[in-house]
């Protein structure tokens, strides 16, 4: 079945109670208006045909990347993981690490940036603001340079709250709009609409076994992700 090669093709973890995707930049996580076919039943496919399954697959969606981002997202198979996971993630003991590619160099090589969001809905955009805004939630996240190319910048992120576009609104609010994402101001659309945004690394303690995780999810097929991610 094409479903199942193609998701296990992009697993990066598997067990009994979690499984950790390497997601595509078109793919939406669960669904939405679109009627486009999420990850989330994909791999619910997946895992009824791998391992004959009667009935309804449970599967728990942990946490969410927007769809022009690519990267490592943790699903749990079983209630148990999803009940624990959810409770890592609010008390920020999952820790996750993005890579992002700008155009301009940001101000200072490495920083800790603390701003305050406020969601629009109906632009699906977040917008920073005065902390005293109503319905405003603290967004924090630390970023470093690792490397440049001739008219690119590669940060690392460590994201350290999970808000609304936090990354994208946030590096545009110090001038540096990630590739591709022309609603927070960068030039043009990359041509696959995806932007440069790739959810990296995730590190946490298995929410059954206590082991620690760390992964690391392979970068996108394209020729400056691939200068990116060469030594």
């Amino acid at each position: 079945m094409a479903v199942k090669n193609d998701i296990e093709k992009r697993i990066l973890f598997e067990d009994n109670h979690i499984i950790i995707i390497n997601k595509k930049s078109s793919e939406i996580i669960q669904g939405d208006k679109t009627g486009d076919e999420p990850l989330s039943e994909k791999i619910k496919k997946y895992i009824k045909v791998k391992y004959n399954k009667p009935g309804n697959v449970f599967l728990g969606v942990v946490h969410r990347l927007d769809r022009p981002v690519s990267g490592a997202v943790i699903f749990a198979k079983t209630s148990k993981a999803l009940t624990r996971l959810n409770l890592m993630l609010k008390n920020h003991e999952i820790r996750k690490f993005y890579w992002a590619i700008t155009k301009n160099q940001p101000p200072k090589e490495s920083d800790h940036l603390i701003n305050y969001l406020k969601k629009n809905p109906e632009k699906n955009k977040s917008f920073i603001c005065k902390s005293n805004k109503a319905k405003a939630l603290k967004a924090e996240l630390k970023y470093e340079l690792i490397k440049a190319s001739k008219n690119y910048y590669l940060l690392e992120i460590e994201l350290l709250t999970g808000r609304h576009h936090q990354i994208r609104a946030q590096l545009a609010n110090i001038g540096c709009p990630i590739k591709g994402d022309v609603k927070y101001g960068f030039s043009r659309t990359n041509k696959d609409a995806s932007i440069d945004l790739h959810a990296r690394k995730i590190i946490f303690v298995h929410p059954v076994n206590n082991e620690k995780i760390e992964i690391i999810a392979p970068l996108p097929d394209e020729n400056l992700w691939s200068f990116f991610g060469s030594n």
